[in-house]
């Protein structure tokens, strides 16, 4: 299956009202889940009917890492999107804020609550979230198909060139904002015009509401060994100028020389593709997650 041809980025959001209103409109569409699972509380999110498809956000993210793409994934699936243990309305997890085996065994528990610990789904992780819905396939099992879209994990280089800077040390609103733009710059979006009021919106309520540390498990080689004993169809996509990976080094990695999996580069998108070229992911995985 081929990559959606290349369609034109979206307008960016200027104002932050308008932001705000997208990001209020896509709430009042979905079903908020409070579930209470091996100790900890777990916000999720869904939207739509049929097959379940369940969407991992990536470290210092939320559920609106996928507010391009929920409402036209759930045209054909009954979507799930959480804020993971320890991230966004879910809250500081009861456990070390570096525990993966514990991240993912919550993340289990409280999906199987809401759709049942033998229904089968699609699943989908973004960055570290790729590397948690990895952990998710090898431990839960009945996951029909798998997407990972821009995943960490691989343990081939990076090829960041600009360095982060601490947003917490910033003296005012308007500073935070120039040190989170400059972050999105950095590691997230390679436009520097799809850096909008949209993206800061989402970026500035992810990273003062995480408390989770997945930065070394992000950069770890640890997802081939979790994916070896998968039979799960399985697609990996980064973009074209991914500052954490480069697609023709990880994509190999990933794949495994296995005739199930296959990999792709995204036509001008940076890490974060799924916001800044929305409409050729969205396309990709309803092709893909198609029954």
């Amino acid at each position: 299956m081929s990559l959606p041809a290349q369609l034109s980025p979206p307008t960016p959001v200027t104002d932050f009202a308008e932001a705000a209103a997208i990001i209020a409109r896509l709430e009042s569409l979905t079903t908020r889940h409070d579930v209470h699972a091996l100790g900890e509380h777990v916000t999720w999110r869904s939207l739509g009917s049929g097959t379940p498809l369940v969407l991992i956000h990536g470290g210092h993210g939320s559920w609106l890492h996928w507010v391009r793409n929920i409402e036209t994934l759930a045209q054909q699936h009954t979507v799930y999107v959480p804020d993971l243990p320890g991230y966004g309305a879910s809250g500081p997890m009861t456990a070390s804020p570096d525990d993966l085996d514990h991240l993912v065994r919550v993340t289990i528990a409280s999906l199987d609550q809401l759709i049942g610990e033998s229904t089968p789904l699609h699943l989908a992780g973004f960055s570290f979230g790729g590397l948690v819905a990895s952990h998710i396939a090898a431990q839960r099992g009945q996951v029909r198909k798998l997407a990972l879209l821009g995943s960490a994990g691989h343990g081939t280089p990076r090829r960041q060139t600009l360095a982060m800077v601490n947003w917490r040390r910033s003296t005012d609103e308007a500073a935070m904002l120039d040190d989170l733009r400059h972050n999105l710059q950095a590691l997230m979006i390679h436009d520097p015009a799809q850096i909008d009021a949209l993206a800061l919106t989402v970026h500035r309520d992810a990273c003062v509401n995480t408390h989770f540390r997945s930065k070394k498990l992000s950069q770890s080689a640890s997802v081939p060994a979790v994916l070896a004993p998968l039979t799960v169809p399985m697609r990996c996509v980064w973009g074209e100028f991914d500052a954490t990976a480069q697609a023709d080094l990880a994509g190999p990695v990933l794949q495994d020389g296995r005739s199930e999996r296959a990999w792709d580069a995204m036509p001008g998108a940076g890490h974060w593709l799924m916001f800044e070229r929305p409409d050729a992911v969205n396309s990709l995985m309803l092709a893909w997650f198609t029954d």
